[in-house]
């Protein structure tokens, strides 16, 4: 299968590189995606670099930060575009791990969207304090309640994806950033009756580079449900 791994950056010129040589490491015929919002640290410049010695390696460039959500459909659309298999997502500071992709990628043989998760077996989260764990576990109960999604790591941002769940989804239309995005993007899918799994994973804190969370972003995912579920009742998600 013709895999690609996408990952959106601003600012991780400092662990960008460490996340490409990883992850050719573990299979040199991987494709990588990676999408840069004009990152003023040179992020895009550190890929630029590495192209030559990767020649499966993918730089998107875009003018300005335009936001999590948008970044992912602007690389869904590229992956569809040239007819990958297979399409992973993951962050680019290395708290997602690149040796999980393998396990992902096979679960897809019975499943068609395998979420890298954070909750389905206990609580995997390493160097988070306490507040933010509980912040992050209580949104995704929250989530599930008002949603009905029988995931426990509705915000999760490591997943494996078919193409065929991809090009069901009318990219157009999501209208989600952060961690809403996540959220509305398994939401979609499996209102659209794909099969969605979970898959453990230890989640490890960013060590190097500032955390993107914002008080917009946690706003605007407790609003999302409640329209997630609207839609779904009015039919506007099928």
């Amino acid at each position: 299968m013709k895999t690609v791994i996408i990952s959106p950056t601003y600012n991780e010129r400092k662990n960008i590189g460490n996340l490409i040589e990883k992850l050719f490491t573990i299979n040199a015929d991987y494709h990588v995606l990676i999408i840069d919002d004009n990152s003023p640290d040179g992020t895009a410049d550190v890929v630029e670099s590495l192209m030559a010695e990767y020649p499966n390696l993918h730089l998107e460039k875009r003018p300005g930060k335009a936001g999590l959500g948008t970044a992912y459909c602007h690389g869904f659309k590229w992956a569809l575009d040239r007819d990958y298999d297979t399409i992973i997502q993951m962050d680019a500071d290395l708290s997602h791990d690149p040796n999980e992709i393998p396990e992902m990628i096979a679960k897809l043989q019975g499943a068609d969207v395998v979420i890298g998760s954070r909750y389905c077996d206990g609580i995997s989260v390493v160097r988070w304090p306490l507040q933010r764990l509980a912040l992050s576990y209580g949104a995704n109960m929250y989530s599930r309640w008002i949603t009905g999604m029988p995931i426990m790591d509705c915000t999760a941002g490591f997943k494996a994806w078919k193409q065929a769940v991809l090009r069901r989804i009318d990219l157009d239309q999501v209208e989600s950033q952060g961690y809403s995005f996540q959220i509305e993007m398994h939401f979609r899918a499996w209102a659209a009756g794909f099969k969605v799994v979970e898959h453990p994973i230890i989640f490890i804190d960013r060590t190097i580079g500032e955390s993107k969370m914002s008080k917009r972003i946690m706003f605007e995912a407790i609003w999302m449900v409640w329209r997630l579920r609207i839609w779904k009742i009015t039919g506007r998600i099928k």
